[in-house]
């Protein structure tokens, strides 16, 4: 899906105002292509962060949790 497609299909369920961030993950297979490979693991921390502007932290949780 491209971006203002996203924008557009999310805007029809929600109001987004200019400072949100649309979280989309990334491509399947990037956490292997990297050496060494890296994955989100269970007890870990997702980390978004916008300079000078704030930081996002997320816990990573297993499946079913």
């Amino acid at each position: 899906m491209r971006p203002g497609d996203l924008i557009a299909y999310l805007s029809q369920t929600m109001t987004l105002l200019p400072v949100e961030v649309i979280a989309t993950g990334t491509p399947s297979g990037i956490g292997a292509a990297r050496t060494p490979p890296r994955f989100l693991q269970p007890g870990g921390t997702l980390v978004i962060s916008i300079d000078g502007v704030t930081e996002l932290a997320n816990p990573v949780v297993g499946e079913g949790s």
